[in-house]
């Protein structure tokens, strides 16, 4: 099945991060829905024509020790050591055969003129994650469960996308407020 890449997919605000959240309503296993389940999605996420193999395996494997990593630290405050090995090996895989020089200043993935494997921009992406600055404003969505960056000055951003996820919790707080007022005035 061909999946829909709008931009509300994107709001996570970084690659690994979007790559994580292609598992759609994670903490709801009758309505979770993953977008890779379909191996021919990644290879429609890559810049170039995907190798026969492998591909799928490491891009599902950096996608879900991210997820894991990321999640456990927004729910604790801190990076569960025992998580670092399988995120790390994830990511290795992700960059192994890749020649690329990566993490110049202004130039995390390397020459822009150079397309980069998708495993590896994931890998890249995932271990910038790391830095203490970004670890502190990761969240999580209240109404999707998606990962994301609160970039906002004061740290204070509720939802993943506030035009998707904000509207929808507004519209159930206004239905359960003229609910509850309705029943009321019945009482």
């Amino acid at each position: 099945m061909t999946v829909s890449w709008t931009p509300h997919r994107f709001t996570g605000g970084i690659l690994a991060l979007d790559t994580a959240n292609t598992v759609v309503l994670r903490n709801d296993p009758e309505k979770t829905f993953d977008r890779f389940a379909d191996p021919a999605e990644i290879a429609r996420r890559r810049l170039e024509a995907p190798e026969p193999g492998g591909i799928a395996a490491v891009v599902l494997s950096i996608r879900e020790a991210t997820d894991r990593l990321f999640r456990h630290a927004i729910a604790k405050g801190a990076i569960a050591a025992g998580h670092l090995p399988d995120f790390l090996t994830a990511c290795a895989n992700g960059l192994s055969g890749s020649s690329i020089e990566i993490g110049a200043p202004g130039r995390p993935f390397g020459d822009p003129a150079t397309p980069i494997a998708f495993e590896a921009a994931l890998a890249v992406s995932a271990l910038s994650l790391l830095r203490d600055d970004t670890v502190a404003r990761l969240r999580i969505c209240p109404n999707c469960s998606w990962l994301f960056v609160d970039r906002s000055r004061n740290s204070s951003r509720l939802w993943c996308d506030m035009a998707v996820c904000g509207n929808r919790q507004k519209a159930n707080r206004y239905y359960r407020r003229r609910t509850a007022a309705r029943e009321a005035t019945n009482a």
